[in-house]
C-alpha cells in the first residue's frame, strides 16, 4: 500500500527528540528492553521512555535483559521503574504497548492518544506493509518518524493481519531461558522494522 506526505509538510526547522513510550506490565523486562534498543538504534533524534501498568517501581532492568541488551551495545544503566500515569500518554508522539491489553490500559488514562498508540508488533506490522516512496529522501532520523506515525495510523486498518501469535508480546519474566529468547526475539523482530524504516 503506498502512502506519501507532502514535502510542504516537513518542516526544515529542527525539531525536539520524537518522545516515545513503551508500555508492559511491570517496566522491568519487555518495555526497558524497547526503550534502550530504540535508543541504540535510533540515536539522539528519539526520547525513548518506558513505563508500566503495575510498575515495580525503581526497580532496574531484569537481570536477563539487562544482559541481553548488553550482548547488544546497549546502555542499561540509570534505569529505574516507572508506574504509567496519563500525563506519560499525554506527552508522547508515539506509545508502543507490549500487548494489546496494555494498550488499552493506555487508551483507559488518554482515550485521546488512540491515534498515536499501538501495541510494538502492529506498528512494525503496519510500517512493513506500507511503501513510504512518498516520503521526501534523506529526511532525519527524527522528521522522518514523526511523518510515518499519522501513515501508520491511516493504514493501520488495511495492514495485513498479524499471524496466530497476535500482535502481544508475552511476558518472559521468572519464566526461563527460552521464554526470555521468545520474548526478546519478538522485540528485537519489531525495532529492527522500524529502525529500518525510520533510518533508510
Amino acid at each position: 500500500m503506498s502512502l506519501g506526505a507532502s514535502p510542504d509538510s516537513i518542516s526544515s526547522e529542527p525539531e525536539a527528540p520524537v518522545r516515545v513510550l513503551a508500555v508492559c506490565t511491570a517496566n522491568i523486562s519487555r518495555s526497558p528492553a524497547v526503550e534502550r534498543l530504540l535508543r541504540l538504534q535510533l540515536g539522539d533524534a528519539v526520547h525513548a521512555g518506558s513505563a508500566g501498568v503495575m510498575a515495580l517501581v525503581g526497580e532496574p532492568i531484569d537481570a536477563p535483559v539487562a544482559a541481553w541488551l548488553g550482548a547488544r551495545g546497549a546502555d542499561v544503566s540509570g534505569f529505574a521503574a516507572r508506574q504509567l500515569d496519563a500525563a506519560m500518554v499525554r506527552d508522547a508522539d508515539l506509545v508502543l504497548a507490549l500487548t494489546r491489553a496494555h494498550r488499552g490500559r493506555v487508551l483507559d488514562l488518554a482515550p485521546a492518544a488512540v491515534r498515536r498508540t499501538f501495541t510494538l508488533r502492529e506498528f512494525a506490522r503496519v510500517l512493513a506493509s506500507l511503501d513510504f516512496a512518498g516520503l521526501p529522501e534523506h529526511l532525519p532520523v527524527g522528521d522522518r518518524l514523526r511523518a510515518v506515525i499519522p501513515l501508520a495510523t491511516a493504514g493501520r486498518a488495511l495492514a495485513p493481519r498479524p499471524d496466530e501469535g497476535g500482535d502481544d508480546v508475552p511476558d518472559p519474566y521468572g519464566r526461563g531461558a527460552a521464554a526470555y529468547a521468545h520474548s526478546l526475539g519478538l522485540i528485537e523482530q519489531a525495532v529492527g522494522v522500524i529502525s529500518g524504516v525510520v533510518t533508510c
